[in-house]
């Protein structure tokens, strides 16, 4: 037998010998909770990568770079200003409309980046997933790191503005922006995994995606004010499972904390507990739709 011949044969003996490792499946037990997250923990340097890469391609090309990120919200907010809040007087009974509108784009904006493009993370990466194997999930987490990107941008505006209109968010208040981020981290991070699965099996998913968070922009108070809900809505069931939707609750948090001049205007009672009780149901949401995710990964390469 020649040299070469008995190599190969020593290398199958090898890969014989070693054990079979599932892929792709979902193990009970604490390991098959935690087993999946670790791996993806520990393939943080390639989140980042992919991070990279989409902001990269997104401005490839492009002499202004990173400054597009800036025109589509600044461009809803000059509409809404105007229309909403001149035109159809809108505006009426909010003070420093221009602040109260953009909070509350800035919030809407992270939450349905983070789902349109993680349900559109897998099918756009499907070379990687078809020839190599790496943890699914990093897909949609890497939408989620470019939409905080861009997030990180907008707040950055969001902060002059308060300072140029003389009224910067220097109040305790400010505070309600860390729960209400975490809330629209949880349920977007959520929906971008199940969602993301999905859209493999039913590409019609995807536009799903975009119509529904076109809804829940306004289903949420951006444009309009809580204030105003609650007086045409009579009904107080009602009122309260409007006021209840986590995507309202992190609009009102995001308006709490940067619209100083809205502070002598009423909310709902207890919004911080009820921000709370929102992020722990999301967490657990998130939870769920990450093992429905790793249940269905196993035929993506099929699929695809």
């Amino acid at each position: 037998m020649s040299p070469v011949n008995d190599e190969a044969s020593a290398r199958i003996r090898r890969l014989a010998s070693m054990p079979l490792q599932p892929v792709g499946g979902v193990t009970s037990g604490s390991r098959g909770v935690w087993s999946p997250i670790a791996n993806v923990v520990g393939r943080s340097e390639l989140l980042s990568l992919l991070v990279r890469r989409d902001l990269k391609a997104r401005y490839k090309d492009s002499a202004l770079g990173f400054f597009w990120s800036l025109v589509r919200p600044l461009l809803q907010l000059a509409i809404y200003f105007v229309v909403m809040g001149q035109f159809l007087q809108a505006a009426k009974g909010i003070p420093d409309f221009a602040v109260y509108v953009f909070a509350g784009l800035t919030a809407m904006g992270l939450f349905t980046e983070i789902v349109v493009g993680g349900t559109g993370s897998i099918v756009a990466n499907a070379g990687l997933v078809k020839k190599v194997y790496l943890p699914r999930e990093v897909f949609p987490l890497a939408s989620v790191g470019s939409a905080l990107f861009n997030f990180a941008i907008q707040m950055v505006v969001l902060l002059g503005a308060t300072f140029l209109v003389g009224q910067p968010p220097i109040h305790w208040q400010f505070f309600y922006v860390i729960p209400a981020l975490l809330v629209l981290l949880a349920y977007g991070t959520a929906f971008a995994l199940l969602l993301g699965a999905i859209n493999v099996y039913l590409r019609d998913m995807q536009y799903l995606a975009e119509v529904g968070t076109m809804l829940l922009f306004w289903a949420s108070p951006v444009v309009y004010s809580w204030q105003m809900v609650s007086e045409l809505v009579t009904n107080p069931v009602a009122l309260e499972i409007y006021t209840n939707n986590p995507l309202t609750l992190a609009v009102l948090g995001f308006q709490q904390a940067f619209w100083v001049a809205g502070e002598s205007v009423e909310q709902p009672d207890a919004l911080l507990l009820r921000l709370l009780i929102a992020l722990v149901i999301g967490v657990v949401l998130l939870l769920v739709s990450h093992r429905v995710f790793l249940r269905l990964q196993g035929n993506f390469a099929q699929e695809l």
